[in-house]
């Protein structure tokens, strides 16, 4: 064998595993589908790449999805410190910003891929092929009947000879960076349970239409709140949140995504609560209300509107109230000051699916956690085949922690391949 692994996918997590296993004087394979590696780590975070997050590993696993549990063993021996040294120590200074966010200090993407690619083709015993689409993998029998892995077959119907293969192929989210799917397909095939996909931190869809004027409109310090139709709370978010042509996006709701994906993509219908005043409780908001309309009692509705909504959102207002547009203040009643208060605390919208993979930052669903050994990422059906990365059910919020899930898991099977 002229490999001693072979990886399939040059991605964070591949490039990740290959320097490691590289490091221990391993002669590795790296297989990459597209012209060129590293498509999807070059436009991760808008270009600018959010590679971890420095919370501590106790904070950091209650933004992880599936098991967190997973990542106990392997994180404890490379987290976001050991990360960050990786690339300080191959020239990239980073920078923390809110939210305990770690960037390259450049703000480019492009120098933590090229700190990993320039570490690749320094060395001797790895070997980089590019345009190299592999069919599926290779499963022999051992002497003893256990099933063990024997490389890879390519496209082309050849076959590459390697005791350890990785499956570091990605999900499916942003095809055109080459995450088609392809490891799930081969997973399954090698025996392994696959949890079906969705996208995950993607924007949410939903049955209103919005208005134009909506459409791109920011709302910050906003609370957003999904219930099932029998009035069961998923998920709650505190942040800021933005109106699309169809939906809702932003950071709070791409959040809200990862917890209900799956139910909307099932066809469930959800709805969404938007709290515009989240700071203020509702007896002390209707308070406020019946002040505002007492000392402004001669001013028209519509107009009045601008004391407790942005100019954006007082159409909607007005089409969800059905208060009389040019009444004034003081003609007002309590039903429909208490329309107002609820809108106030909770405008409403009907969530009826996601945005697809073009736009989802990662995929929910992958090879079944308890088929892999969380110490080495090695398959437990299929003897020296290992995961690393997206192809796992394996994903986290935004704010760094899927990076650092690709990096860790591909450090752990660089360990042991």
């Amino acid at each position: 064998m002229d490999h001693d692994a072979v990886i399939i996918g040059a991605g964070a997590a591949g490039m990740m595993a290959a320097i490691v296993a590289a490091e221990r004087g391993r002669r590795v394979l790296l297989l990459e589908k597209m012209g060129q590696p590293g498509l999807k780590l070059r436009i991760t975070g808008k270009g600018r790449c959010n590679l971890t997050n420095t919370a501590p590993l106790r904070d950091f696993l209650t933004h992880v999805g599936s098991d967190s549990r997973f990542m106990r063993n392997s994180a404890s021996r490379f987290f976001n410190r050991e990360l960050m040294d990786f690339f300080e120590s191959r020239g990239v200074p980073l920078t923390v910003e809110r939210g305990n966010r770690v960037y390259p200090a450049s703000g480019k993407a492009q120098d933590i891929f090229m700190a990993l690619i320039k570490d690749l083709e320094g060395r001797s015993n790895v070997t980089i092929r590019k345009n190299c689409t592999v069919r599926a993998l290779a499963v022999d029998t051992d002497p003893d009947g256990n099933r063990c892995v024997g490389g890879v077959r390519l496209l082309d119907g050849s076959r590459i000879a390697a005791r350890h293969v990785l499956l570091a192929t990605g999900g499916l989210s942003y095809p055109t960076t080459g995450s088609t799917g392809a490891g799930y397909t081969m997973a399954a095939e090698a025996g392994h349970t696959v949890v079906p996909q969705v996208p995950s931190l993607v924007a949410l869809r939903c049955s209103e239409k919005i208005a134009p004027e909506l459409d791109g409109f920011v709302l910050r310090n906003v609370s957003l709140s999904v219930w099932t139709e029998n009035g069961q709370r998923l998920c709650e978010h505190f942040g800021e949140m933005t109106f699309t042509n169809d939906g809702l996006g932003g950071p709070i709701v791409l959040s809200a995504s990862r917890e209900v994906s799956r139910r909307l993509n099932s066809g469930e219908k959800l709805m969404a609560r938007i709290d515009l005043k989240p700071a203020i409780k509702t007896d002390e908001l209707d308070r406020r209300l019946i002040a505002d309309l007492n000392s402004s009692g001669t001013r028209l509705f519509h107009d009045a509107l601008r004391i407790w909504l942005p100019a954006e959102m007082v159409p909607l207002a007005l089409e969800r109230l059905h208060i009389e547009y040019y009444k004034r203040l003081h003609q007002i009643n309590a039903a429909e000051r208490k329309r107002l208060l609820a809108f106030l605390k909770g405008v409403e919208f009907t969530l009826t699916g996601t945005r697809d993979y073009n736009e989802a930052i990662v995929t929910q669903g992958g090879v079944a956690l308890g088929e892999v050994n969380p110490k080495t990422m090695e398959s437990r059906l299929v003897s020296g085949l290992f995961f690393a990365g997206e192809v796992l059910d394996l994903d986290a919020d935004t704010g760094g922690y899927n990076l650092q899930l690709a990096f860790t898991t591909g450090y752990a099977a660089g360990q042991n391949l």
